[in-house]
Order: structure tokens, then C-alpha cells, then sequence
């Protein structure tokens, strides 16, 4: 496709469509949100350069939350300031959130139907894969030497046999990896980056040299105000649901999870699912590990960030609690919009007020130790959280005084393969991998369903 001829200015309602454009085909997890991102952007609309382009990701990277909706915000903020930034991020987030309300409903109401059933018995095992080859990928990407490694397994055997909660080994890594950067730096030099196309060498509306407009120069006064807004905005939240319901009720006990989650949890989508396994799942039981996975399938198909799970654990533990009296939808939407806004709410604050600061001092991010440490720990922690839907999904009748009980299930431990084996192999989309997972599983459900009363 030949670049489109590079614009005299860009107005924000040609933004905006773009944006909006850009949540409802983002499929493919942060990579290939970011990938859309840059292609649209720097390699096709010449909106914004190369350097400006990686500059913008380099800071999200090391921030914590959904990368690819802070990338977003950075440079809709770029284009626009923080009208724009707002645009951005929000229009990279609510096609996610009515579809994953939508389907959830579904889930809720409709979930015992067979072929819906049979479907979710399929799409398990591809999660499982999917998780596991998110480990080995940003294993391989990461773990360049045995130290590394060594954070790796260590961080998997504090929270798998030890249970450890996840942000206190995001702390200790990233302390290992700031003591250590200054002892013998060249163990925490890895090369990790998402990759872009060949450098654009044809101009830009935001390029190298563009002069630095007024809403991107950094000054203190300004970074206080808007965090003074961001802290206000998040007190006046909290306090409508504890007016609403009490410090102990549903809807509040979420917000302040889901904002620990969204400051807490670094690197990607997969390192923050195991933070809300262990909250959701195991300390408030707003769900059941069958139903996180579920979710999480579902996060998988739709466009927008993977975190968009929340959404589903949201809508599953407000039905459950009821937090609307006898409206199972309206309760589950609401707890779904109260944990979206506390899940991305930081996102917004973190590109407001650290923007200007990072546009004034290209190039001298120092957090290369510590982030490389932190990503070790991730890796073993996303790897646990695959051997934990692998038990589930081939040991369904599993349970924590009898792991094995009822024996394994042969077609589930197949399925997974078979999808370990088209993602890692053969390189096909993740959303294939479910579909096809999942008629799979319907047909073998169906099957069995003819055979006789399923077990």
C-alpha cells in the first residue's frame, strides 16, 4: 500500500475517527495493537516519525498497566493534548467494554446451553496454549543469561509453592535488578524492544525537529494540577460507591483491587492476570477459576486490550453479589464500568503528568536494570499461571487435596497441544486458534452428549 500524502495539520475529528477505527479491529494483544499503531501512523499517514513513534513506547513500556492504551493516549496526547490523549485512550477501550458486557450477558444467561458449553470446553485448552507460548515468548525475549533465568524460576517458585502476592515479587525484582545494574550491568542488558518496520525516512507531521507546542513542554505546576485532578477524580469515585454501599461492599471492595492491580502489575496483560486470579478467584470469589479462564478466551477474541478481561471478572462477581437488587444485567454492567474506570484511570495519569517530563528528556530513561529484572519475575509468573490452567483444564475434577481426582481429561490434553503447536509452529492467529479450538470442543461435546449423560 503506498503512504497516504502527508496532511497540512490534523484535525481532531480526523483523529478521533481514527481512533475509533483503531478499537474495533485492535486484535492481536498489545504486539499487534502496536503494530496497527505504527503502520497506521508512521508508515502510512505519516502522522508521526519513527523516533517519536518508539520514543512514546519506550515510556509506556516501563510503565505499569496495558501498554498498547497507553500508547494510544501518549500520542493522541501528542496530536492533541489532553483532550486528544482522553480520545484516544478512551476510544481504544469502550468498543471492548460494550462487546465484553454484551458477551458476558450472553455467557451468564446462556451458558449451560449446550453449544455454548461445548464451545467453552474447546476454547480452554487454546487458552492454556496461549498463555504457555506467552511465557516462552517473552522467556526467549528475556532471559539472556543464567541470572535471569534464576529471577525467572525464582519469582515461579514463590508464587506457585510459596503464594506469594504478585506485587510483592514485582517489588523485590525490581530491586534485585537495581542493585544489580549497578553491580555488573551487563547481566540486565538485554535487547528487548518491540520491533518496527524499516525506519520511514519520509517526513512527518510530528517528526525529529517539529517544534515543541505548548501542551508538551514539561512544567511542575502543570504534572501537580493534574494529578491533584487525577487524585480527585478517583476520591470522588470511591466515595459514590462507599455512599452507595459501605467500605465493604462489592463495588468499592473492586475499585480499590482493580486500582492496586492497574499500579502495581508490570509488564502486559498476562502479568497482570495472575494479581487478579489471586483477588478475584481466590481472595473475593467474584468468579471461579473455570469461569477466569472463560474470560479470558473472551478477552482473546475481541478487539481492544487483553486487560478488557476485567470487564468479564467485573460483570461475573456484580451478578453474584447482586450489587443492583434482582437486575443481574444491571448489576453486571455496572461492576463492569466500575472496574473498567479504575483499571485505566492511572493509564491516563501516568501519560498526562509523565509526558511532558519524558518529551523534555529523550533518550535518558534510566529503568533499563530493574525493568529487565521485573520482566525475568514475569516470565516465571506467567508460567505458573499456565501449569495453573493446564491442572484445571486437563484435571477438571482437580482439587487442592486431590490433584488428579477423577483422572485426566485425554481430549482436552490433545486440543491444547494441537493449539501449542499452530501458535508456535505454524504461527496462526490467536483468534483461529480459539474458533478452531472451540468447534472442536463442541463437537466432541456434542458427541458425548450423544453418547450418553456427560460426567
Amino acid at each position: 500500500m503506498q503512504p497516504h500524502k502527508m496532511p497540512a495539520s490534523i484535525t481532531l475529528a480526523e483523529a478521533m475517527r481514527f481512533w475509533l477505527k483503531l478499537g474495533f479491529i485492535s486484535f492481536g494483544g498489545p504486539a499487534g495493537q502496536i503494530a496497527i499503531m505504527h503502520r497506521e501512523l508512521v508508515d502510512e499517514r505519516r502522522w508521526i516519525s519513527e523516533s517519536r513513534f518508539l520514543h512514546a513506547l519506550n515510556y509506556c513500556m516501563v510503565l505499569p498497566g496495558p501498554e498498547a492504551q497507553q500508547l494510544a493516549t501518549y500520542l493522541g496526547w501528542l496530536m492533541h493534548g489532553t483532550l486528544g490523549g482522553i480520545i484516544a485512550g478512551a476510544l481504544f477501550v469502550l468498543p471492548s467494554l460494550v462487546i465484553l458486557i454484551a458477551l458476558s450477558w450472553v455467557y451468564v444467561t446462556f451458558g449451560d446451553l449446550p453449544v455454548v458449553a461445548g464451545f467453552f470446553y474447546g476454547i480452554k485448552p487454546a487458552v492454556t496454549a496461549i498463555v504457555a507460548q506467552a511465557a516462552w515468548r517473552i522467556g526467549g525475549r528475556t532471559l539472556g543469561n543464567r541470572w535471569l533465568i534464576a529471577i525467572a524460576m525464582a519469582a515461579f517458585v514463590a508464587i506457585f509453592a510459596f503464594d506469594v502476592p504478585f506485587p510483592a515479587i514485582v517489588i523485590g525484582a525490581a530491586l534485585l535488578g537495581l542493585v544489580g545494574g549497578r553491580i555488573v550491568p551487563g547481566l540486565f542488558a538485554t535487547g528487548q524492544a518491540h520491533t518496527a518496520s524499516p525506519t520511514n525516512a519520509e517526513p512527518a507531521m510530528i517528526g525529529d525537529h517539529t517544534p515543541t507546542p505548548s501542551h508538551l513542554r514539561w512544567r511542575p505546576t502543570t504534572a501537580l494540577t493534574r494529578a491533584g485532578v487525577g487524585i480527585g477524580l478517583w476520591l470522588g469515585a470511591m466515595a459514590l460507591l462507599i455512599a452507595n454501599g459501605g467500605i465493604d461492599s462489592t463495588l468499592s471492595q473492586m475499585g480499590w483491587f482493580f486500582t492496586k492491580a492497574a499500579l502495581l502489575t508490570f509488564g502486559g496483560a498476562y502479568a497482570v492476570l495472575p494479581y487478579v486470579y489471586q483477588g478475584a478467584v481466590e481472595s473475593f470469589q467474584w468468579l471461579t477459576p473455570q469461569q477466569m479462564i472463560d474470560g479470558l478466551a473472551l478477552g482473546e477474541t475481541t478487539p481492544g486490550p487483553l486487560i478488557m478481561v476485567v470487564a468479564f471478572v467485573g460483570y461475573l462477581g456484580g451478578v453474584a453479589n447482586d450489587v443492583v437488587a434482582g437486575q443481574p444485567f444491571t448489576s453486571g454492567a455496572l461492576a463492569a464500568v466500575v472496574v473498567t474506570f479504575f483499571t485505566f484511570l492511572p493509564s491516563f495519569l501516568f501519560i498526562f503528568i509523565g509526558g511532558p517530563f519524558i518529551e523534555s528528556t529523550r533518550g535518558n530513561l534510566q529503568l533499563q536494570a530493574p525493568l529487565t529484572a521485573i520482566t525475568a519475575a514475569v516470565v516465571g509468573v506467567i508460567f505458573n499461571l499456565a501449569v495453573f490452567f493446564a491442572w484445571h483444564v486437563w484435571w477438571p475434577q482437580g482439587k487442592a487435596g486431590d490433584v488428579f481426582a477423577g483422572g485426566i481429561d485425554v481430549f482436552a490434553v490433545l486440543l491444547t497441544l494441537a493449539a501449542a503447536v499452530a501458535l508456535v509452529r505454524y504461527k496462526v492467529n490467536v483468534i483461529w486458534v480459539i474458533l478452531g479450538c472451540g468447534s472442536a470442543g463442541y463437537a466432541f461435546h456434542s458427541i458425548k452428549l450423544l453418547a450418553g449423560p456427560v460426567s
